[in-house]
């Protein structure tokens, strides 16, 4: 990527980041979804690394339609607290990933049509857009640490986790999320010998939701110390095995 191109996906973050800080209503989503289904088939086609296997879920006819009938659960209304946060996470990365497979072969997935603005998913009785999940539900609900867990399936995303979040483990798995993610050296490294740290650029491009990153890094990061903090180049091609 250019740093043309690099500095407008940038500037257009933040401009959603400072739309969206006025947040429309929640998507709602049925309550004790069982995560059971969808954890199977991250655990066959997700790596250690957070790389999924496309091609071979692609070639799954059983496994597509597993994946379409456990989607299909989640057009109903009633979950609360934890158990709506991680079936709306649960939904992200899985329509995420459903959307990828219905284009598949491609190389990343901003070569598709608007993934992210497109009210394409039935979610709580109505169409809704993957954005309207993470900024008008789970960014208000859960703060910074939900940029741990959504995956957009880009390489430079957090690694996906091989495996569906629950509402009874949430709280421990969005903190063992945030530090798997900055333990990272392709996508966050820290040297603490020069006090240099280079982050994600989601730390940059969503900077309101991090008022005290220093707190952040102290709490989550793999080397503690005082940084000064850089960013790395954002890879947006796609996180496949």
């Amino acid at each position: 990527m250019d740093n043309m191109s690099e500095k407008f996906i940038g500037l257009s973050v933040v401009w959603l980041t400072v739309v969206c800080s006025t947040f429309g209503a929640p998507v709602e989503v049925p309550g004790q979804v069982d995560p059971a289904p969808l954890d199977a088939m991250l655990r066959r086609y997700v790596d250690d690394r957070g790389l999924v296997n496309y091609r071979a879920w692609k070639a799954s006819a059983a496994d597509l339609e597993a994946l379409k009938g456990w989607l299909a659960k989640l057009d109903g209304t009633g979950a609360v607290g934890d158990d709506k946060a991680a079936t709306l996470i649960n939904a992200y990365n899985a329509l995420t990933i459903g959307w990828i497979l219905h284009n598949y072969p491609v190389k990343s997935i901003k070569a598709t049509n608007n993934p992210w603005g497109a009210k394409r998913h039935r979610l709580g009785g109505r169409l809704v857009s993957l954005d309207e999940i993470e900024h008008d539900t789970l960014r208000p609900q859960l703060g910074y640490r939900v940029h741990a867990v959504l995956v957009c399936a880009a390489k430079s995303c957090p690694p996906l986790r091989a495996g569906a979040f629950t509402a009874n483990r949430l709280p421990d798995q969005l903190d063992d999320r945030f530090r798997v993610w900055l333990a990272r050296e392709d996508l966050n490294s820290f040297d603490a010998g020069k006090g240099r740290a280079e982050l994600s650029k989601i730390f940059s491009w969503y900077a309101k939701d991090f008022p005290d990153l220093t707190a952040v890094l102290a709490k989550y990061g793999p080397v503690k110390g005082e940084y000064k903090i850089g960013y790395k180049s954002y890879n947006w091609a796609l996180n496949e095995q």
